[in-house]
This record gives C-alpha cells, sequence and structure tokens, in this order.
C-alpha cells in the first residue's frame, strides 16, 4: 500500500517538476507494484494441492512470476533509455530541488521494502524477482537525488535523462541473472543449483546400479526440483541389498544431498528396459 501511495505522488510531481529521473523512477516503481502482486499470488498458488487436473498443484506459478518479472523489469527500462534519449536531444527545465525530496522519499519507502525481501531472495527467484524490482528503485531514487543536486549546482538539465540512462544501464545488468534463470526454469531446464553430473555419478554408484538413462531434472517451482530415472539392476545384487533398499537409499540420499524433493526413480532389469522416447533418434 506505501509502495502504491508514494508512486502515486512521485508520478505527479515528476510531471509538475518536468522530471523525466523522477518519471523513469515513477515508472519502475510502478512495475514494483505489479511485481510485489505477482509474487505475492504465485506464493499463495504455489501452496495449492494437487488436483486431478494440475497433478503438481500450481507451484510453477512462481516460475512464470518470476519470469514475468524479468519481462516487466526490461520493458520499462526500454521505455525509458527511449525517453532519455529523446530528452538529451530536447533537454526542458527540471525543478531540481524537488526531485531530490520526492527521491529522498524512495530511498526510504524502497529500500525499507526491499530489506524485507532481502534474505529470502537467495534460494527463490520469485522473491529474488521482487528483492531486485524495490532494490532497483531504491538505487534509482538515490541517483535521482544526486541528478537533482547536479543540476542545482549547474543548472545542465541534460543531467537528469544522462542520469535516467545510467540508471537503466544498471538495473538491464541486476536484472539479467533473474531473466536467465526465470527463462530456464520455465523451459525445464536443471536448475542452476543442482549439478546434473553429480547426481548422475551417484546414481551410478548406488550398489547394485548397472546402468542408468531417462534422467530428467526439472523445477517443479523456484525452490523444488522433481527427478526421474531409470536404473537398470544388475543381474545379482550385492549381500544384504534388495530393490527396495536401493530404492529407499536412492531416493533418501537425493531429498537430503541433492535437495531434490520429487524424485521418481523406476528400477528394471537389463532384459526390461523401457527407454523414454525423447532418447529415440527417429524422434523429432
Amino acid at each position: 500500500m506505501l509502495n502504491t501511495v508514494y508512486l502515486g505522488a512521485e508520478a505527479l510531481w515528476g510531471v509538475l517538476s518536468n522530471s523525466l529521473a523522477l518519471l523513469a523512477d515513477a515508472g519502475h516503481n510502478l512495475s514494483d507494484v505489479l511485481a510485489l502482486a505477482a509474487a505475492w499470488l504465485a506464493q499463495h498458488l504455489s501452496a495449492k494441492s494437487p488436483s486431478a487436473r494440475f497433478t503438481y498443484g500450481l507451484r510453477r506459478s512462481s516460475i512464470l512470476a518470476a519470469l514475468g518479472n524479468a519481462v516487466i523489469l526490461m520493458l520499462v527500462t526500454g521505455g525509458v533509455v527511449w525517453e532519455s534519449i529523446n530528452r538529451l536531444f530536447n533537454p526542458g527545465p527540471v525543478a531540481g530541488k524537488t526531485m531530490m525530496i520526492v527521491a529522498a522519499i524512495g530511498i526510504l519507502v524502497n529500500g525499507g521494502t526491499a530489506l524485507l525481501f532481502a534474505s529470502g531472495q537467495k534460494n527463490d527467484i520469485n522473491i529474488r524477482g521482487a528483492f531486485l524490482h524495490m532494490a532497483s528503485d531504491a538505487v534509482t531514487s538515490l541517483a535521482v537525488v544526486i541528478a537533482g543536486g547536479l543540476v542545482l549546482m549547474t543548472g545542465l538539465t541534460w543531467i537528469d535523462p544522462a542520469m535516467s540512462i545510467a540508471i537503466s544501464v544498471i538495473v538491464v545488468l541486476a536484472t539479467w541473472s533473474l531473466l536467465r534463470d526465470s527463462l530456464d526454469m520455465a523451459l525445464d531446464g536443471v536448475p542452476r543449483s543442482i549439478d546434473r553430473d553429480s547426481v548422475e555419478t551417484f546414481l551410478r554408484a548406488q550398489p547394485g546400479v548397472a546402468d542408468l538413462h531417462d534422467l530428467h531434472i526439472w523445477p517443479m517451482s523456484t525452490t523444488e526440483t522433481a527427478l526421474t530415472v531409470h536404473l537398470v539392476r544388475a543381474t545379482s545384487l550385492p549381500a544384504g541389498q534388495t530393490e527396495t533398499l536401493l530404492l529407499q537409499n536412492t531416493v533418501e540420499i537425493l531429498r537430503t544431498r541433492f535437495g531434490i524433493v520429487h524424485p521418481t526413480v523406476q528400477i528394471e532389469s537389463a532384459h526390461c528396459q523401457s527407454p523414454c522416447h525423447l532418447a529415440d533418434p527417429h524422434t523429432v
């Protein structure tokens, strides 16, 4: 609510003071409000239980929210850069003092909100998306304060759009990893926190495993990972080893060591393998 009120006030004063930097910051604040709403909605949907139609529940909504936040932030930033370039060639009067006062309030509002997401953003890219929105706006507000001071001291109005472009570059650099990671997750890429080769090495090293195939690892949500694999059982199992023990031990270690919360392991004999159609070279 506080961010929404500040957004309206900043946009109004940006128009009244003819400050593109303030309007740029207001644009980012708009994306912030949308990001916070999307992150909250995704967290709510992710907690819903699986159903007959959505057998994994709605966990993937957190990935879509993170991807949406990254895309929105990039689009808003692109619009700011476009307008800033136009303003560089067509500068206008800027009320530097108003810029500084409004932006200083923004540092407190956005910085305080960013701190609320600071701890959770390390392990959840959905929360990281919200954090980046708020942190980037806090930095933007700081830059606007600096730009306002420079305009007051020098009278050079081109500083305002130039600072907006500089801010936009910083935002893009900060958002790139979020866009990359969320897109990977949306395309069922192996999460960057999981080393696929280490998982495969572990599976092949299990007593009684002769081979494996159809190893798939993908994110169910921004915090949960799933795995499926076919383990080919050796002709004779080691003493004391059974298929049940092999299955139980493998699943337990996948969960505890690798953080794969939903592993599905199929054990089969060398004479009864059922390869996945994705491994078929004739399948497009």
